[in-house]
C-alpha cells in the first residue's frame, strides 16, 4: 500500500513530535494530528528528560532539540530527605521543562514543517477516518486501545498506591524526595524544577494511608489544603498549586500487539512507566522517532509497523520491568523504615535496577566511599571481624551461628549427575574444589537425595549410605585444606520429579524407561503428563522420608559439612506439601497453609535436632509457584516467618519449578524483590538467586539490603573464580593458597 495521508490521533508530545518528524522526512505526504482538548490545555506540570535522552532528540530533530534545550532547567543532584537527614547524591544528569512549553515547541514545529493541526477535536470512531495510516496516540484512556481491544489485547494493572499530581513556586535545585510521616501514614515526594519560578511537586501514599486522610479524590481543595499543612516547612511559604489534581492510581498498561496493518499504538496508548523513573515522555518521544524512521525506511506500511513494534517493544519491555522496580520500591516504602538513612538512599537511588554500585560509584564516588564505610563497619559488628572502610560489601564476612562466612558469594547447588548410586568422585572434587579456589565464601553442594528413592536420576549424588560419607569427606577436606571458603550440603527428596533419565541423554524430566522406582509426593498428581504419577503419602511414608533426613543430617557432620541447606523449592518432595497447587490432600497435611506447613516442619525439626546447635540450617523455597493458585508472596512471608520461629537461620529465595505450566518473569535479577520483602518483613537472613551476572549487582543488592548472600550458577559454571576476578577488577586482593603465590606478582602489576 502507497502512504498518502496519515492521521494522528492526539497532540501530546508523542503525536506531535510523530508528526512533526515524518512530515519533515517525507513532505509530501499529508499528516494531520486530532487533538480532543482545546489548543493550550493541559493536565500536569513538568516533564523530565535524561541527558541521554537529550542526545536522542538532537540526532532526530536538532531544530526542536535546540528549542527545548533553551527551555528546559537542568541539574545533576538528587536530595533525599529522610528522618531529617538531607542526603546528596551528584552525577545524575537530568531536565525538566514545562509540558505546556514542550506542546508549544512541538506545535510550532509541526506547523512549521507543514502539519495540519485540529484541536477540539473528538474522533469517536477512527474507522471514520480516511487514511491510509491511522496513529493511536491518545494516551493512557486511549480511545483507539479501546475501539480495536480484540487486535491490540490491552492488560492494564492499576496499582494500588495513591497519587496527587501538584505544583508549587518553590524553586527545587535538585530532584527532591521527601519521606515524611504524620499520623495517618508515610507519605513520599518526587519534587523538581521545571522552569525558573516553577516545580512539580507528586505526593504519593498507599491506599491506606490516604484512607485514613479522610480525603475525597476529586476535592482539589482539600488535598491541598491537607498537603501544603503537611509540608508547611518544606514549601517555606510557597503555594501549591492545581491542574486537575486529582488523586490517581497508577495504571500500568501493556498490549500483546501494537498494529494491525493500519492503525497503530504510540506512547501511553501503547504502553506505560510509572512516574518515578520519569520515562513516560521519553518513551513516547522516542517512540514517535522509531515509528518515523520505520515509515522512512520501509516502502510497504505493514513492513514499517512490524519493523517498529520489533525494535522498540525491546527497549520499551526493558524500561517497564525497571518501572515495575522502581514503583514496587515505592510502594512498600514502610518496609525500610528501620534502615539507615545511608542505606534507604542507596536503595532508593538503585531501585530500578538499572543503576549499580559499580554506576553510582562513577557518578558519585564520594556518596559509594561513605556506604562502603558504613557497610564495612555494620558488617564488622554482625561477623566479630575488624573489616577495613574500603572493602566492598561482596567481600565482608557474615556471622550464622558460630560459622563465620569470608564474604558473601555462594556457589549454588548444580547438579551434575555423575554419581555411583549416590557416591560422589573425583568430578565433584574438581567442580566443586575449583570453585572453592576460586574465592567464594560458601559452596553448596549439588542437591544430595536423602534415599536411592528420594532422587531426580541414578546420577544424583546422596548420603543414604554410609559409604557416602567419606566421599563426602574427600570434597570437604580438600576444600577446607586449601581455600577459606566453607561449604554446606543441600539435602533433598526428588519426589515426583524422581526416577528421570540423565539431561544429556533425553532432556529434563524424561522418565526412565527401565529401572524406575516409584514416586511419592503430597498428592498423587504427575509433574507432566508422560510423567510416573506419584502415590500420595501414607503416615507411614512420611515416618521413614523424616528419618532419612535425619540419617542423612548425621552423616553430614561426619563428613564434616559446616551448613545444611534443606530443599523446600522447586516440586521437589517437601515442595509439593507447601504449594496448593500440589497438595489436594483432605487430612491434617492438606487445605490452608498452616496445615500444608506441617509435614516440612516436622522435617525441618527433627533435622534441627539431629544438626549441632552451633552449626547453622538453611532453607531453599520457592518464594512463587509463578502459576495462578500457587503460592504467592505473601504466602512466601507467612512460610519465612514459620521457619523462623522453628530455628531457620537463613533463607535461599528462589522461585518456581512447582509445576510444568508455570509462566515466569524473567529478567534481570528478577526474584530478588521476593527476597527482599522475606528479608524486610520476617526479619530474617536471606540468599538470593537469579540472573544475577555482575559484582555490581551483587554490592547492589547487598548494599541496598535486599539480601545478605548472592547465590550464583551459570556464572560459576563459566568461570570457576568469578569470585577473584571480581575481586581483581574491584581493586581487592584476595589471599591465594600457597602454590598459587606467583600470581601476585602476575596479575598486580595490570592495575
Amino acid at each position: 500500500m502507497t502512504l498518502k495521508r496519515v492521521a494522528c490521533l492526539g497532540g501530546g508530545p508523542a503525536g506531535l513530535y510523530f508528526a512533526a518528524l515524518l512530515k519533515r522526512a517525507r513532505p509530501e505526504l499529508d499528516v494531520r494530528v486530532h487533538e480532543r482538548n482545546r489548543q493550550g490545555d493541559t493536565f500536569g506540570f513538568g516533564v523530565v528528560f535524561s541527558d541521554a535522552t537529550m542526545e536522542n532528540l538532537r540526532a532526530a530533530d536538532p531544530q526542536s532539540h535546540r528549542a527545548i534545550t533553551e527551555n528546559f532547567w537542568h541539574w545533576d543532584a538528587i536530595h533525599t530527605h529522610y528522618r531529617g537527614e538531607k542526603l546528596v547524591s551528584k552525577g545524575h544528569g537530568f531536565a525538566g521543562m514545562s509540558r505546556q512549553k514542550l506542546l508549544t515547541i512541538l506545535e510550532e514545529r509541526s506547523l512549521e514543517v507543514g502539519v495540519t493541526l485540529s484541536f477540539d477535536d473528538e474522533i469517536p470512531d477512527p474507522r471514520a477516518i480516511d487514511a491510509d495510516l491511522i496513529v493511536g496516540a491518545d494516551g493512557v484512556m486511549s480511545g483507539m486501545r479501546q475501539r480495536f481491544a480484540e487486535v491490540f489485547e490491552p492488560a492494564i494493572d492499576e496499582r494500588p498506591n495513591r497519587f496527587v499530581w501538584l505544583g508549587t513556586t518553590y524553586p527545587f535545585d535538585a530532584f527532591t524526595f521527601y519521606f515524611k510521616e504524620n499520623p495517618h501514614g508515610l507519605f513520599r515526594v518526587h519534587a523538581y524544577r521545571y522552569e525558573p519560578g516553577m516545580s512539580t511537586f507528586i505526593v504519593e501514599c498507599t491506599a491506606d494511608t490516604f484512607a485514613r486522610t479522610g480525603l475525597a479524590e476529586g476535592d482539589e481543595d482539600a488535598t491541598l489544603a491537607y498537603v501544603t499543612e503537611l509540608f508547611a516547612g518544606e514549601l517555606a511559604g510557597h503555594p501549591l498549586l492545581k491542574n486537575r489534581s486529582v488523586w490517581r492510581r497508577f495504571p500500568t498498561i501493556k498490549n500483546a500487539h501494537w498494529h494491525d496493518g493500519k492503525h497503530v499504538l504510540l506512547g501511553d496508548a501503547a504502553h506505560t512507566a510509572h512516574f518515578s523513573i520519569g520515562s513516560g515522555t521519553k518513551l513516547a518521544m522516542e517512540d514517535a522517532i522509531a515509528l518515523a524512521e520505520s515509515l522512512c525506511a520501509h516502502a510497504e506500511v505493514t513492513e514499517a509497523l512490524d519493523a517498529y513494534e520489533t525494535h522498540r517493544r525491546r527497549e520499551v519491555e526493558g524500561i517497564q520491568r525497571a518501572a515495575q522496580s522502581s514503583l514496587e520500591w515505592f510502594e512498600h516504602t514502610e518496609r525500610y523504615r528501620e534502615m539507615a538513612p545511608i542505606q534507604l538512599n542507596f536503595g532508593m537511588l538503585t531501585r530500578s535496577l538499572r543503576v549499580t554500585h559499580e554506576g553510582l560509584r562513577a557518578r558519585d564516588p564520594e556518596l559509594v566511599r561513605e556506604l562502603d564505610g558504613w557497610f564495612a563497619q555494620v558488617a564488622s559488628k554482625q561477623s566479630g571481624r575488624d573489616v577495613p572502610p574500603t572493602t566492598p560489601p561482596m567481600f565482608t564476612p557474615y556471622k550464622l551461628r558460630d560459622l563465620v562466612l569470608e564474604n558473601r558469594i555462594v556457589v549454588s547447588p548444580m547438579c551434575q549427575y555423575l554419581a555411583d548410586d549416590g557416591s560422589v568422585n573425583d568430578w565433584h572434587l574438581v567442580h566443586l574444589g575449583s570453585r572453592a579456589i576460586g574465592g567464594a565464601g560458601l559452596i553448596l553442594t549439588e542437591m544430595t537425595d536423602v534415599s536411592a528413592d528420594g532422587r531426580i536420576s541414578l546420577g544424583c549424588a546422596g548420603l543414604y549410605r554410609d559409604e557416602h560419607v567419606s566421599a563426602w569427606r574427600r570434597v570437604v577436606e580438600f576444600v577446607h585444606a586449601n581455600s577459606c571458603a566453607k561449604i554446606g550440603v543441600q539435602l533433598a527428596h526428588a519426589g515426583r520429579k524422581g526416577a528421570t533419565v540423565l539431561p544429556w541423554e533425553g532432556g529434563y524430566d524424561v522418565p526412565l524407561d527401565e529401572g524406575a522406582w516409584s514416586l511419592v509426593a503430597a498428592s498423587a498428581i504427575p509433574f507432566k503428563e508422560r510423567c510416573q504419577v506419584p502415590r500420595a503419602m501414607t503416615r507411614e511414608d512420611m515416618d521413614r522420608v523424616r528419618e532419612d533426613f535425619v540419617a542423612a543430617t548425621i552423616r553430614a557432620d561426619e563428613a564434616g559439612f559446616d551448613l545444611v541447606e534443606l530443599h523446600f523449592a522447586h516440586g521437589y518432595l517437601l515442595a509439593t506439601f507447601l504449594s496448593p497447587l500440589t497438595n489436594r490432600r483432605e487430612d491434617a497435611y492438606g487445605g490452608c497453609l498452616e496445615n500444608r506447613l506441617r509435614f516440612p516442619l516436622e522435617v525441618f525439626d527433627a533435622v534441627r535436632a539431629a544438626w549441632p546447635a552451633h552449626k547453622p540450617i538453611v532453607v531453599r523455597v520457592s518464594a512463587t509457584d509463578w502459576a495462578p493458585g500457587g503460592i504467592e508472596s505473601d504466602d512466601a512471608v507467612a512460610i519465612a516467618r514459620a521457619l523462623k520461629a522453628h530455628g531457620c537461620d537463613a533463607l535461599d529465595v528462589s522461585t518456581g519449578q512447582t509445576v510444568a505450566e508455570q509462566e515466569p518473569e524473567y529478567g534481570r535479577l528478577y526474584q530478588t524483590p521476593y527476597s527482599d520483602r522475606i528479608r524486610h518483613e520476617v526479619g530474617i537472613t536471606t540468599m538470593t538467586v537469579g540472573a544475577i551476572s555482575s559484582y555490581g549487582d551483587v554490592n547492589s543488592i547487598l548494599a541496598a539490603g535486599r539480601a545478605d548472600f548472592c547465590v550464583l550458577a551459570r556464572a560459576h559454571l563459566f568461570d570457576p573464580y568469578w569470585t577473584r576476578h571480581a575481586a581483581y577488577e574491584q581493586g581487592y586482593r584476595l589471599p591465594w593458597p600457597a602454590p598459587y603465590a606467583a600470581i601476585n606478582r602476575y596479575a598486580w602489576r595490570f592495575k
